[in-house]
């Protein structure tokens, strides 16, 4: 069933693993961060079993394959790092679908889900 069929989980955002300010009864942690999220993706022409990109040892910037903090910069493909871009022309492509083909016409512009950035991860494809 899984070779059909693409299976995506992920929150809205990443979580910190500490809080900012005072550790109160209500207020113990997981900060919102934009800089790093998980998604777990199965089945569809997924690689199986694998981590895909890290975070330095807090959970706060995106790193490289050592640890060290890295600044991708979302115009060219980074290994290791996944901007949401990226996903959406991942997730777009293992469905079938070109994203750099894929517009909608607003207010006489063409636009596209992947902007003008974008790049299949072909490193988590089965």
């Amino acid at each position: 069933m899984l070779e059909d069929t693409l299976v995506i989980w992920g929150g809205e955002f990443g979580r910190t693993c500490y809080s900012q300010g005072a550790l109160t009864k209500d207020n113990y942690g997981r900060d919102h961060h934009p800089r790093c999220f998980s998604i777990w993706m199965a089945g569809g022409g997924i690689k199986p079993g694998i981590t895909y990109g890290r975070t330095d040892d807090y959970g706060y910037n995106i790193a490289d394959a050592d640890g060290n903090p890295i600044e991708p910069d979302k115009s060219e493909f980074t290994s290791g790092a996944v901007h949401v871009h990226d996903l959406q022309a991942t997730i777009l492509h293992l469905l079938g679908i070109d994203h750099e083909r894929l517009m909608f016409l607003y207010q006489g512009r063409r636009f596209r889900l992947t902007d003008v950035h974008g790049h299949v991860i072909k490193d988590i494809l089965s």
